[in-house]
């Protein structure tokens, strides 16, 4: 393949290769909401996308908070202590919508034995709510007669505009990599999802916890015998995915900085498309997959324009399904050896 004709340059494929990982590294920990819900529940939780929003707008509010409303430009060092509390608030935040949405969306319905199409559908109708809920806001807080207090947050225009965070990072130069100029955001980015999925996985594997959620994704019927929980299984698993929103709200903000209430939807897509790709209840995967999705729809956009990056992901995505249904991986959650 002559990558010259395609991209212009080998600079420039380098360019767009290293900048499609730094947003595959955010897919993929959106993605490891997804594939853990369904590879304990077999259910797909498409809410997932607005517990992740919940969280970006956990970090813009601390940043005004802790710092204001002035616009200013920081170095990622000088916005480091803000940033580590903006990084457990939106922990925190998504975390709590995780445990709320499991609790009135899915827990009742498993209760009842529902059929899955119910679930989903169940989920389906959540996400619309906290979406409008998040767009509603400043009638909630003109309601309560709050909205004088809480206009930095509430946003003094229409909550539905874009929020965006006062605090603007500005990224600088570590390395070159073939003409691209990585940052120290971007190597936070990428390596933060690494160390994320691999502290993930060996939870899953090595603890007792651990073993009690692959127990109840494989047999739940022989778990519930042999005395695990499920439904603590089943909140500690939408308590897990929920942190990892909160960590991809936070790199998100760092590398975007701005958020809207409909943000979730797109990217929660994406990051769906991702664990599918990877192999859907395979935690390994949704990092596999997050990275390959983010490095072809970036050089989708290099080759054909950037108005055909979104649509490079779902092509790709309908390609995987009919090669290997199963995705890249494929291996369950259940099925994920000690």
């Amino acid at each position: 393949m002559d990558f010259g004709a395609l991209f212009g340059s080998f600079d420039n494929f380098a360019s767009f290769t290293m900048g499609g990982l730094v947003f595959g590294a955010i897919y993929a920990l959106i993605a490891l909401g997804y594939t853990m819900v369904y590879g304990v529940l077999q259910l797909i939780n498409f809410a997932h996308s607005e517990v992740f929003m919940y969280g970006t707008f956990a970090v813009a509010w601390t940043f005004v908070l802790l710092h204001g409303t002035g616009d200013a430009n920081w170095s990622l060092g000088k916005a480091l202590p803000i940033l580590l509390v903006a990084l457990v608030a939106a922990m925190l935040a998504s975390a709590a919508i995780a445990l709320v949405l499991e609790r009135v969306a899915y827990r009742p319905l498993i209760n009842k034995n529902a059929p899955k199409l119910i679930a989903l559908i169940s989920a389906i109708g959540a996400s619309f709510a906290l979406s409008e809920a998040m767009g509603l806001r400043d009638r909630f807080a003109k309601w309560l007669g709050v909205d004088d207090n809480l206009a930095n947050y509430v946003s003094p225009k229409k909550a539905r505009d874009v929020y965006t965070n006062p605090v603007t990072i500005e990224p600088h130069k570590l390395f070159e990599v073939g003409g691209y100029n990585v940052t120290d955001v971007d190597l936070v980015i990428v390596l933060a999802a690494l160390v994320m999925m691999f502290a993930l996985d060996q939870f899953v594997r090595r603890t007792r916890f651990g073993r009690g959620i692959r127990a109840v994704a494989q047999d739940p019927e022989s778990a519930a015998l042999m005395g695990v929980n499920s439904t603590r299984v089943v909140q500690v698993t939408f308590l897990i995915g929920g942190l990892m929103a909160g960590v991809a709200a936070t790199l998100y903000m760092m590398k975007i900085g701005a958020t809207r209430q409909s943000a979730g939807f797109l990217l929660g897509v994406k990051a769906f498309t991702a664990a599918v790709m990877g192999g859907i209840g395979n935690l390994r995967g949704a990092l596999l997959g997050g990275l390959v999705l983010g490095v072809m729809e970036s050089w989708g956009a290099a080759i054909w324009g950037n108005e055909w990056r979104d649509v490079v992901a779902f092509i790709l995505l309908v390609l995987i399904l009919l090669v290997r249904p199963s995705g890249l991986l494929g291996e369950a959650l259940g099925k994920a050896r000690a």
